[in-house]
This record gives C-alpha cells, sequence and structure tokens, in this order.
C-alpha cells in the first residue's frame, strides 16, 4: 500500500499533477506490490532556538520570547509528544502494509535507528520510536554523548579548493538572479521589513542603544565562507545571517506558542504572514546548502549511508535523525525537482519532516521505489493532535529529475540506486 493515506481532499487537488502520487494505495495496487523496506531521514522536532533571550536575537526585541521548555538548541516537550505521535503513525502505517506484525518484537537486522549526537536529534530518535515500537526495545545508536556533530551528519565541506569555491558561488549567485548574491537578499526585502516590524527592532535595547550591529539590517552583500571540514556558512554583518535567526525563532515560536497573537508579539498576522516570516529562513539554507555542488559535498555520508541501507537484504526500516540542512543537501545531490509544500509555513523541510524512500517487490518480479517527503500539519503541530490512519500527516511525492514513474507511479529501484551513484560519483568529480 501506499506508505501513507492522502491528506484534505482540498489540498490535494491543489497540487500538480505528480502528487497523485499522494492518494491512498488501492486494493489492485496492495495486489501487484508489497512493501519490503523504508529508510527515513528525518529533520528533528521543535528545538529552543539556538540563542537564548541574553543574545543578540533577544536584545533585537523589546519583547520576551517564549519560555521554553527545554534549554537552548534542544528538543522541547511539546517536540517530544508531536514525534510520539509521529512514531505511533509510523507503527500503524508498517502493521497495515504489512511490513511489521503487530508489537513485533524487531532484531539488530529488521530495524536501524541512527540519530545524530546532538540532544535533539537523539530525544527525536527515542520519542519515535516509543511510538513506532513501543514494546520493541528499539536501541537509539549515537555516536557522541550528547552535544556533539556526527560526521555522518555533519554538513561539512570535505573537499575545498578555488575551483570549488568558485562553482559554489556561481550556482549561489544564480539563486539571486540578474544581481547575484546581493540579489538573494534584495528577493528577500518585504520578508525583511516584515520581521523588522514585528520585532519592534525601533524599540528595542539594540536601538537605544545604538548598537552598530544594527547596521547588518541594511546590508544586502552576503559574503558565503567555504572552509574544510566546517559547514558552509555566513560572515556577520549580513541581514540574511542576522534575521535568519529570527525567522528561526519565530517559527518555533509559532509552533510552540498556542496563542496566535502572543506568538506574534502581538500582531496580527495571517497565514501568508507566517510563511514570509518563515521564506527568510528557507532562502537561508537554499543559499547555503542547495547549490549543487555543495549540496554532494556536504550531502556524501548521508548519501552513502541511505543507499548502503536500501541494498541491506535483511533491513526492513532504517531511520536517520539529523538536520533540515541534511534533508535540503540530500534532496538536491539526488535531483529532486523543485517543491513548495502545502500546509507548512516551511516550504522545503519543515520541523519533523521526513524523506521516506520505499522499496516495493512487484509480482512482475521487478523492484519498484517511492519517494516523499513527510511531515506534521501545522494543526497537528500546534494542537497536538493525535496523528492515526484517518489523520495522516501531510505527504508529498517528490520527482526526481529525469526518471520517470510507470503507470502506478513508482520509479524502478534501479533507476533511484543510479541517482544514488550518480551524487557519489558528483562528489569524486568536486575539483
Amino acid at each position: 500500500m501506499k506508505l501513507f493515506n492522502t491528506a484534505l481532499a482540498a489540498i490535494l487537488l491543489s497540487l500538480p499533477l505528480g502528487s497523485v502520487a499522494q492518494q491512498q494505495r488501492s486494493p489492485e495496487f496492495k495486489q501487484k506490490y508489497q512493501l519490503k523496506e523504508a529508510v527515513v531521514l528525518s529533520r528533528h522536532n521543535i528545538r529552543s532556538p539556538l540563542s537564548d533571550s541574553k543574545s543578540d536575537l533577544g536584545r533585537m526585541t523589546p519583547h520576551q520570547w517564549t519560555v521554553w521548555s527545554a534549554p537552548k538548541s534542544e528538543l522541547t516537550l511539546r517536540g517530544g509528544a508531536v514525534e510520539t505521535r509521529m512514531g505511533q503513525y509510523f507503527r500503524k502505517w508498517a502493521e497495515d502494509a504489512g511490513l511489521f506484525p503487530e508489537n513485533h518484537q524487531p532484531s539488530a537486522d529488521d530495524v536501524n535507528v541512527q540519530a545524530n549526537s546532538m540532544q535533539r536529534c537523539i530525544a527525536t530518535a527515542q520519542y519515535f520510536t516509543s511510538g513506532f515500537m513501543p514494546v520493541g526495545g528499539v536501541e537509539v545508536n549515537h555516536r557522541y554523548v550528547p552535544s556533539k556533530m556526527d560526521p555522518l551528519f555533519n554538513p561539512q565541506l570535505t573537499k575545498v579548493s578555488p575551483e570549488f569555491v568558485a562553482i559554489a558561488m556561481k550556482q549561489i549567485a544564480e539563486q539571486g538572479g540578474k544581481n547575484g548574491i546581493r540579489g538573494i537578499s534584495e528577493q528577500l526585502r518585504p520578508d525583511y521589513e516584515l520581521i523588522i516590524d514585528v520585532l519592534d527592532v525601533d524599540k528595542s535595547p539594540m536601538t537605544k542603544d545604538n548598537d552598530p550591529k544594527l547596521k547588518a539590517l541594511d546590508n544586502y552583500d552576503t559574503e558565503f565562507v567555504f572552509e574544510q571540514f566546517r559547514e558552509p556558512g555566513l560572515k556577520s554583518g549580513s541581514a540574511l545571517k542576522t534575521l535568519n535567526g529570527a525567522s528561526d525563532a519565530f517559527i518555533l515560536q509559532y509552533y510552540e506558542e498556542p496563542d496566535t497573537l502572543k506568538a506574534a508579539f502581538g500582531h496580527k498576522l495571517t497565514r501568508a504572514d507566517w510563511e514570509r516570516l518563515a521564506h527568510i529562513k528557507d532562502v537561508y539554507q537554499d543559499a547555503l546548502f542547495t547549490a549543487p555542488i555543495v549540496a554532494v559535498n556536504v550531502a556524501r555520508p548521508l548519501i552513502q549511508y541511505m543507499y548502503d541501507e536500501l541494498r541491506s537484504p535483511d533491513r526492513r526500516f532504517t531511520f536517520l535523525v539529523g538536520h533540515d540542512s541534511n534533508l535540503s543537501s540530500v534532496a538536491t545531490a539526488l535531483g529532486v525537482e523543485p517543491y513548495e509544500l502545502p500546509a507548512a509555513i516551511e516550504k522545503k523541510t519543515p520541523i519533523g519532516s521526513k524523506i521516506v524512500v520505499e522499496k516495493f517487490e512487484g509480482k512482475d518480479g521487478k523492484t519498484y521505489a517511492d519517494i516523499n517527503i513527510v511531515y506534521p500539519t501545522l494543526e497537528q503541530l500546534r494542537n497536538l493532535q493525535l496523528i492515526t490512519l484517518d489523520n495522516p500527516p501531510m505527504v508529498y511525492p517528490l520527482s526526481l529529475e529525469g526518471l520517470e514513474r510507470n503507470a502506478d507511479g513508482l520509479y524502478l529501484l534501479s533507476d533511484v540506486e543510479s541517482r544514488f551513484e550518480q551524487a557519489l560519483r558528483a562528489y569524486d568529480a568536486i575539483p
């Protein structure tokens, strides 16, 4: 059967033609194909911001940010509750699809759970597995004690040369159109103006102190930093870097705070306004991690790991927990066509989202694959709804450039495996 039931029919009808893959699998489909394995790459669920109220983020506004239920950068209680619900949903799906029986006791060959060694990733994996196999005793594997980046999930550049930097900068500049790097921020100008207004920066401690850091808000000349064994980064002092932090905090506050007015510091924001606030962070992620040569550079460890898991003869379920940068770079490295997600304010890699690769065995003797991104809706996040087969998360099909689906919406597994191989060769070809 299809990994997930359809969400709201009205949303489905608004999606592009390729999204018919979102429909629930028919009995006829289930007679033709048997689900054999799923490899899942997940972003952690709701966390507190990466910096606290005493930082520049706190000084940019006269308002008090939400009192978080976890220290900075760690998974919140709400994040744990939502992820448990996602795990419960995957359990019902796996049982319904015949992947596992009820109350399955998995072996190390059946199920593999790997988390980055950051607290928010380990905790996400623990909450997910408690919902997914509550009596299964699933072990969450992580390499280090919290909180340290595991090289498997660390989106670091392992190849950096003048030739690489030149190609990367050219590809990033293309995101800004005719005005290049500066054009990236110029396209964001209305979103910058909105977030500055919602922050009430003009009444902030920074403004009262005439803090020179405020000059960053008018600096659209973003400077990128590429260093070996470090993540791609931005130099301090640009609007994109400074306001990305505020965008991130607002998104998280919107998920965490049930009172919408309070989440917006008393401003009356529409759903479109929240999407504009989140757009800053989406563009920031794209700029850093979706230039093709950057993506294959930073995603290489996960591409190799996912490829190996797909080819493991005994594995039935793999769950990897990392970050939005992991999902963005892996999707780009695999050649996923551009997309914007419905029922989300983050349009690329929402909180708790998961890239899911399914492997099917066909009655025709061939092996097939499907690839989707699965994520909780805003209502499920903000209202802590149960996520069930009758109230499923959103499922959006990801299309791989240049590959064709069959009449039932599936790719040949060999074609998908070839795409992983191409990504690995692209890494080898980096100058």
